[in-house]
């Protein structure tokens, strides 16, 4: 796959948005069918905002020398999966299923992402 670090950082970024709005959202409007406390969404949220205007204003800023800031938002995105695989473990006692399903399905994506982003970084060296 020969995909470039400026649509990479468009991806994350318009990735973390729509994570923001689920997490920050659509998860807290349904709180009554997921189990995760609407504080730790709304954190999850408040972080993905974060990733996502990273992402963004690379994707805009940037013209040459992206790579370490390739990597940085790939660690961060790992360090999303970790901390959101702390909650879990944290909050398992009332979590359902939907909680499970959701979170699960978003680290394996963020993580492939992350992937991706570090390849694409070390490509560049």
């Amino acid at each position: 796959m020969n995909v470039s670090a400026k649509t990479l950082f468009l991806i994350d970024g318009l990735g973390a948005l729509l994570s923001a709005f689920f997490l920050g959202v659509v998860l807290v409007r349904f709180e009554e069918w997921f189990g995760m406390p609407a504080k730790v969404l709304y954190v999850l949220a408040g972080l993905a905002l974060v990733y996502a205007a990273y992402s963004l204003a690379c994707h805009f800023l940037l013209s040459a020398g992206w790579s370490p800031y390739l990597k940085i938002i790939a660690a961060a995105n790992v360090f999303h999966c970790v901390l959101t695989g702390g909650l879990l473990i944290v909050h398992r006692a009332g979590l359902t299923g939907l909680d499970w399903a959701y979170f699960g399905l978003e680290m394996v994506i963020v993580l492939g992402l992350a992937g991706v982003e570090w390849r694409v970084a070390n490509r560049a060296i």
